[in-house]
């Protein structure tokens, strides 16, 4: 490691002290989906999608190396991502949880090309996984948005203080 890379690490933040800057910085909350070749089903709750560019139409969202559905991903040639409603916080923890059949309980549909969306989001994304990025512990992995759809008169979810929270209408400005 070269000196100014070493310094780098040696003055860099612990890492509880950056997770707590942004357990105070309120994400709106994801499911990502995908449908493997051989047909099962992977899916996990993210509060890191961003988008990047209108046009072409890019979104982003990280996932830690370690995840149990980052094998998956790493293969995967296509995602949804379902931007959950207010009042879905059971499904943002359902696929948080690990060991579990995170679609068992239903409240998803496969879309045509195969991916599933989550029943009731404000909104779904589907798109073709075009690059993945080793960050640190994580990967990014960008999507080039293919098709979508939204409903009216939902609100959207936010994780802040590591607690699912609905917007209220002081704050809907």
């Amino acid at each position: 490691m070269s000196g100014a890379a070493a310094e780098d690490q040696r003055s860099a933040l612990e890492a509880e002290t950056f997770k707590g800057l942004f357990r105070r910085h309120p994400a709106g909350v994801a499911v990502i989906t995908l449908r493997m070749p051989e047909g099962g089903m992977v899916g996990l709750t993210a509060t890191s999608v961003i988008s990047v560019s209108a046009a072409p139409p890019i979104l982003v969202f990280s996932i830690a190396a370690s995840s149990s559905s980052w094998p998956a991903l790493s293969r995967a040639s296509t995602v949804a991502v379902s931007f959950l409603a207010d009042d879905q916080e059971s499904v943002a923890v359902r696929f948080a949880s690990r060991g579990i059949d995170r679609f068992a309980d239903g409240g998803w549909t496969l879309l045509p090309t195969g991916e599933p969306v989550i029943d009731g989001a404000v909104a779904w994304v589907r798109g073709e996984i075009t690059q993945r990025t080793a960050v640190g512990s994580s990967y990014l992995v960008a999507v080039l948005a293919k098709s979508s759809a939204s409903r009216d008169g939902a609100g959207a979810m936010v994780y802040h203080d590591r607690t699912y929270r609905r917007i209220g209408e002081a704050s809907e400005r």
